[in-house]
């Protein structure tokens, strides 16, 4: 495991294919002004190894997952929604003021949102053959590479 990492650094774990969520990556990286998040895509050995940690088939491949308190006993993996609203309290600032407001829904209804959007995401947002590769800037906050 890289240096990086330590156990206060939440990590996203997204579709490495997804062009959505290649995209959010980049949305988090540029506002991530406290160099709290780490990355690694659901294609990964370590996101499997996390994965079936907790129960959750590494194969599935439509749900963002953050992973907050790594390797500790409370460890904990935030799913859908509650990942999304997750990340943008962490990012703080306006971010947080907007979950807020986002995690006054029921998370029946944020996660019925985010189900649709992660069906048709490859079809909205486009698909890569293969995980991308980050800018150099920001290699070292990815867990896989």
């Amino acid at each position: 495991m890289p240096s990086l990492l330590t156990i206060s650094n939440p990590i996203i774990l997204y579709d490495g294919i997804c062009g959505l969520c290649n995209r959010l990556n980049q949305f988090v990286l540029k506002r991530n002004k406290t160099d709290r998040f780490r990355f690694a895509a659901l294609q990964s050995e370590f996101a499997g190894n996390v994965l079936q940690r907790h129960g959750v088939n590494p194969e599935a491949l439509d749900t963002m997952y953050l992973l907050l308190n790594y390797s500790q006993p409370d460890e904990r993996l935030a799913a859908r929604s509650d990942a999304a609203v997750q990340i943008l309290t962490e990012l703080g600032g306006i971010w947080r003021a907007i979950a807020s407001i986002v995690q006054l829904l029921p998370r029946w209804f944020r996660d019925k949102a985010y189900n649709l959007i992660a069906r048709n995401r490859y079809q909205l947002f486009g698909k890569f053959q293969t995980c991308q590769i980050p800018d150099e800037r920001y290699r070292s906050k990815f867990l896989d590479l």
